[in-house]
């Protein structure tokens, strides 16, 4: 397979990993946010969605090396 294949599909690798990280870190939200038994770890999963969104965007926006 050419390099140019190989670029294209790790990019798109990169991509939906990216959107597959976006969607699991709102729904790590939403459970977090309408789940009152957590107590002390509410904060804990809180930080840890925002992180899987915040590298989700991140993956989504850069632009992988030629």
């Amino acid at each position: 397979m050419s390099e140019e294949g190989d670029t294209f599909f790790v990019s798109l690798t990169e991509r939906l990993l990216g959107l597959l990280l976006i969607i699991i870190g709102a729904i790590l939200i939403y459970f977090t946010a309408i789940t009152g038994g957590l107590g002390a770890f509410t904060l804990f999963f809180g930080v840890l969605s925002l992180l899987f969104m915040i590298i989700g965007v991140f993956l989504l926006l850069v632009k992988p090396s030629e």
